[in-house]
C-alpha cells in the first residue's frame, strides 16, 4: 500500500506525495477581493504540500459574501494571483484554485444586493444578530450565469498561473444548497428527486471540465451531517449518485469532509459516506477532517482513501510535510488570527530550520 511520502496522479497534475493541503479562508485579500503580497510568502511556505488547495475563492461578486477573501472575477485579481502561483511552482508544489459560489451564505453587507440560492430561504447563524439576508430563489437565467461564473473562474485561475481548480460544493454553500433537500425546495429540473437536485452541480461541473479540461478539474463535498443550516434527510440517495456522476465526467479528483462524532470542527452521528462513494467513484479519492498522520495512513493502508487533506495543521506547521516524515512535533495553531489581517498568525509560524536556529 502507498505511503503518504509517495508521489500520486491527479488528474493531470502529479503530486509529489499524497499529503494535501486543503482550503483555509484566511482574509488576507483587500475589501476588493485582490490578493495581496503577503500571500505570495504564505503559500510558498507550504509548497512541501503535495497540492494545495487554496482558500475559497469567489466566482462573483454575488457569490462572495466573507470579507477579504480573495476572488477570481476581475483581472486585478488574476494578475494578483500571478506571484502566488509562481512562487509555489518556484519551490517545486502545485496549487489550485478552490472556486467558491457562497450562496445564501452571501452576507449582503458585503456583496451589497441580495443573496442567491436553490430556494427562497435564510440560512441560520449561531448568535442572535443573523447577518445573513432572504436569499433569492435562482431563476433558471441565474443558474445559467453561475455555470458562467464557475467556467470564467476556472479559465482566470489557468490564466493566473494555477494547475486546476476545486469547485467547492461543501459545507452549504450554493452547490451544497441545490444538492440537500433541507435546502432545495424546487419543484423543476433542479429539485424535488436526488437526480434532479444532482443537476446544477453536474452541469457546473461539466461547464468547468469543458472550459480547461476534466484532468484540472476537482470538487469538495461534505456529505455527512448538517453544515451551516444544510442537511439531507437521506445523503446516500444524493451524494452517491452525485459521485457517480462526477466518475463519469471523468474529473481530476474528488475530495470529502467528512465530520464524526467527536469532530473538532462540527460533528454528527450520521455515517460517513466514503466507503460506498468509493465503489462508484472510480478517479483518486482524497478524504479530510480531524486527521493524525497515523489515521491518514491507515485509510490509505484500507484503500479507502488514496490521499489526505489536512487543514489547520498547515496553518501552524507550513513545513507540515517534513514534521510527518521526521516524526517532529507540530506547532498549535492561534484560532484568534486565523481571519485576521496581517502577518501574524499567518506567515509567521517557524518551519523546523528556524526552530533549530
Amino acid at each position: 500500500m502507498p505511503s503518504l511520502f509517495d508521489p500520486i496522479q491527479l488528474g493531470d497534475i502529479s503530486a509529489a506525495n499524497r499529503i494535501l493541503m486543503s482550503p483555509l479562508t484566511r482574509g488576507r485579500s483587500t475589501d476588493d477581493h485582490v490578493p495581496t503580497d503577503i500571500m505570495v510568502d504564505y503559500y510558498r511556505q507550504r509548497a512541501g504540500a503535495g497540492l494545495i488547495i487554496s482558500e475559497g475563492t469567489g466566482i462573483s461578486r454575488q457569490g462572495l459574501g466573507w470579507p477579504n477573501a480573495p476572488g477570481l472575477w476581475t483581472d486585478a485579481q488574476v494578475e494578483a494571483w500571478k506571484p502566488v502561483t509562481e512562487a509555489v511552482h518556484q519551490a517545486g508544489g502545485k496549487i489550485v484554485a478552490q472556486i467558491w459560489h457562497m450562496g445564501r451564505l452571501s452576507r449582503p453587507d458585503v456583496i451589497g444586493m441580495a443573496p442567491l440560492s436553490s430556494s427562497a430561504t435564510r440560512a441560520p447563524y449561531h448568535k442572535p444578530e443573523n447577518p445573513y439576508g432572504e436569499a433569492q430563489a435562482a431563476t433558471l437565467d441565474d443558474i445559467a450565469r453561475a455555470q458562467d461564473d464557475y467556467a470564467t473562474a476556472a479559465t482566470n485561475a489557468v490564466r493566473a498561473g494555477f494547475d486546476g481548480v476545486q469547485l467547492h460544493g461543501a459545507n452549504g454553500y450554493l452547490i451544497d444548497q441545490f444538492l440537500r433537500d433541507g435546502t432545495n425546495f424546487r419543484d423543476d429540473d433542479y429539485g424535488g428527486s436526488p437526480e434532479n437536485r444532482i443537476r446544477f452541480m453536474r452541469e457546473a461541473v461539466a461547464r468547468v471540465v469543458d472550459a480547461i479540461g476534466a484532468g484540472r478539474t476537482s470538487i469538495r463535498l461534505s456529505p455527512n451531517g448538517e453544515t451551516q443550516g444544510a442537511d439531507d434527510s437521506d445523503p446516500a440517495s444524493v451524494f452517491i449518485p452525485a459521485a457517480a456522476a462526477l466518475d463519469a465526467l471523468g474529473i481530476g479528483f474528488l475530495e470529502l469532509r467528512e465530520i464524526a462524532p467527536d469532530g473538532t470542527f462540527g460533528s454528527t452521528d450520521v455515517p460517513k459516506l466514503s466507503p460506498e462513494i468509493r465503489k462508484v467513484f472510480k478517479g483518486p479519492l482524497i478524504l479530510n477532517q480531524d486527521y493524525s498522520q497515523e489515521q491518514a495512513q491507515a485509510d490509505l493502508d484500507s484503500g479507502l482513501a488514496d490521499g489526505i487533506a489536512f487543514g489547520r495543521k498547515f496553518i501552524a506547521n507550513p513545513d507540515l510535510v517534513e514534521r510527518f516524515r521526521r516524526g517532529a512535533p507540530l506547532n498549535q495553531d492561534d484560532m484568534a488570527t486565523w481571519y485576521s489581517k496581517g502577518p501574524e498568525g499567518y506567515i509567521d509560524y517557524p518551519a523546523l530550520e528556524d526552530e533549530a536556529a
